[in-house]
C-alpha cells in the first residue's frame, strides 16, 4: 500500500459521506445547504443543486474509493476510509445542528 491510496481511501470516505444527506435531501424535494448558496453552506440550495451535488460528490468519491483500493487494500485502507466518513459526519452535524435555529 503506498501513501496516495491511505489519502484517497480518506477522501473517498469523507465524499461518500456528504453525498448522503444531498441526496436524500434533493430527491425529497427540499432545500438544503451547499457550497453554491448564498453565504455559502449557510443559505439554502434548490433540490435540483442538491441532486447535481450529491451526483458529483458520489462519482468522486466511487473513484477515489477504487484509486484507494479500499475493498481489497487491507485492514489500514479500510480503517482510514471509515475516519474520513467519521471525521466529515461528526463535523457535518456539529455544523448543521444550528441550521433550523433563528
Amino acid at each position: 500500500m503506498v501513501w496516495y491510496q491511505l489519502v484517497s481511501a480518506f477522501f473517498a470516505g469523507m465524499l461518500l459521506a456528504n453525498t448522503v444527506p444531498h441526496f436524500v435531501h434533493g430527491i425529497s424535494g427540499d432545500p438544503f445547504p451547499t457550497p453554491f448558496a448564498r453565504p455559502p453552506g449557510k443559505g439554502l440550495s434548490s433540490p435540483l443543486v442538491n441532486v447535481l451535488w450529491a451526483l458529483f460528490n458520489g462519482g468522486v468519491g466511487t473513484l477515489l474509493f477504487r484509486t484507494g483500493k479500499v475493498a481489497c487494500g487491507g485492514i489500514a485502507t479500510l480503517a482510514v476510509f471509515l475516519a474520513g466518513i467519521a471525521l466529515l459526519s461528526i463535523a457535518l452535524s456539529i455544523s448543521f445542528q444550528k441550521k433550523h435555529t433563528p
